[in-house]
C-alpha cells in the first residue's frame, strides 16, 4: 500500500523559459528536473524513475523510445484506465513531446494522452464507495488532475492534425473527440 500523501500535482512546467519560438527551437523537455518526482508516486512506489523514462522517449531510437514509453505507460496509465499521483506532472511533458517531430512514437504518445483524458476509474468506483474520498491518498483528485493536464494544453491539437503523418491526425482527431466531452 502507498504511504504518499496526496498533495495536488501541478498540471504547469516548472521551467520558465518563455520563448515564442517552434517546439523545436526550445530546449527539450525544460522543467523536467524541476518536478519533485520522487516526492510523488507512480504505480511502482516513487516516481522519480519517471524523467528518465521520459528522456528515453524523447532521445531514443524508435524501439528504445517504444519501450520506455511503454513502461511509461504502465506507471502513469495502468492498463490504459487507472491514472497515479505523477500522472498530472507527466501530461506536460508527454504534450511537448508529441509535438516533436524527432520523438519516433508521437502517435503511441497521443494515444496515451486520450487514455488519460478518458480515465474514470476512480470517480466511478468512489461513486459506488464513497469512503474512497476520505482515504489518505485520493486517486479521484489524482485522476481529476491528470484529466485536467490533458484539457490544459488542448491548444496542440490544430498542430498535430496539420501533420502528414495519418497515424498521428487519426490519433489526434481521437484524443480531439475525447476532449469535447
Amino acid at each position: 500500500m502507498r504511504s504518499a500523501p496526496t498533495p495536488e500535482p501541478s498540471i504547469q512546467r516548472t521551467d520558465r523559459h518563455t520563448s515564442t519560438g517552434s517546439p523545436r527551437s526550445t530546449a527539450l523537455l525544460a522543467g523536467l528536473d524541476g518536478v519533485p518526482w520522487s516526492d510523488i508516486q507512480d504505480s511502482t512506489g516513487s516516481a522519480a524513475d519517471i524523467p528518465r523514462l521520459l528522456r528515453k522517449v524523447a532521445r531514443g531510437d524508435a524501439e528504445t523510445a517504444r519501450a520506455a514509453l511503454g513502461d511509461l505507460r504502465g506507471r502513469i496509465c495502468q492498463y490504459g484506465f487507472v491514472v497515479e499521483q505523477a500522472t498530472a506532472a507527466t501530461v506536460p511533458f508527454l504534450w511537448e513531446l508529441a509535438q516533436r517531430p524527432q520523438v519516433s512514437c508521437r502517435a503511441q504518445i497521443i494515444q496515451l494522452l486520450k487514455n488519460i483524458a478518458d480515465a474514470r476509474q476512480w470517480e466511478t468506483t468512489a461513486t459506488a464507495y464513497p469512503k474512497l474520498l476520505n482515504h489518505r491518498e485520493n486517486p479521484v483528485a489524482w485522476e481529476r488532475a491528470a484529466r485536467q493536464a490533458v484539457r490544459a494544453r488542448r491548444d496542440g491539437l490544430e498542430r498535430l492534425m496539420a501533420d502528414d503523418d495519418t497515424e498521428i491526425t487519426r490519433a489526434t482527431t481521437e484524443l480531439a473527440r475525447t476532449l469535447k466531452d
